[in-house]
């Protein structure tokens, strides 16, 4: 089980939170994310831990070889939402507060993590993606499913632009120009695999257009 955490809400975005409440539930089902999701958790199996839970949208997409989800998520608004998720998974999950540059949780404790649309938000990119190495056991795995830096030198600089200025202040912290394969690589994850896509596929690209989805195995402490 997590370890208790009896402080305040490290992060509190209670405008942000609502909106992103009503967003992700309709990209969802309208925008092909719920199939995504699926992709990302198939065949993850043991005992898992997620940052950045969100409202839950993850929870109902984890297989029954998980033996127990311990989801933590920083954000007091969307806690509550993901603890009313978890009641309707099929899995059992312990959501926590938390955040990922100091998971409460003991190292080489689990089989598998999960992050989905969660490293650009995190304060300290590298830490967190530490934090991670460390709480996972020797060779198991991280799936992630991320937006990031694009690959055309125009977008790239809007983005580093947005990252700068308006951006993180209204979108709960998030940046767009962030590498999440480098950074995983650099933190020591091996065996990287993964796709990259465009979100929308079709249309005008956004700055959070261009994703990843794969996983990465944990290698030597």
């Amino acid at each position: 089980m997590a370890t208790p955490h009896q402080g305040p809400d490290s992060v509190d975005h209670p405008l942000f939170a609502r909106f992103y409440a009503r967003f992700s539930t309709t990209a969802d089902t309208r925008g092909g994310i719920a199939r995504l999701r699926g992709e990302l958790l198939h065949g993850v199996s043991g005992r898992v831990i997620e940052i950045g839970a969100g409202n839950g949208l993850n929870f109902a997409h984890y297989p029954r070889a998980v033996c127990e989800v311990v989801a933590v998520e920083p954000e007091r608004s969307l806690r509550r939402l993901a603890a009313d998720a978890a009641l309707r998974a099929e899995v059992p999950v312990d959501v926590v507060p938390g955040v990922a540059e100091a998971l409460p949780v003991k190292s080489e404790a689990f089989d598998a993590a999960v992050a989905s649309l969660v490293l650009c938000t995190v304060r300290d990119l590298p830490r967190s993606l530490a934090e991670l190495h460390r709480v996972l056991r020797p060779d198991a795995e991280l799936r992630f499913f991320e937006h990031g830096r694009a690959p055309t030198p125009g977008m790239s600089a809007v983005q580093r632009t947005l990252d700068r200025t308006v951006w993180p202040h209204l979108f709960g912290g998030c940046h767009t120009s962030r590498d999440p394969v480098a950074a995983i690589e650099a933190a020591g994850f091996r065996a990287v695999s993964y796709r990259s896509f465009r979100l929308p596929e079709r249309g005008p690209a956004l700055p959070t257009s261009y994703c990843v989805i794969g996983s990465a195995r944990r290698g030597p402490a």
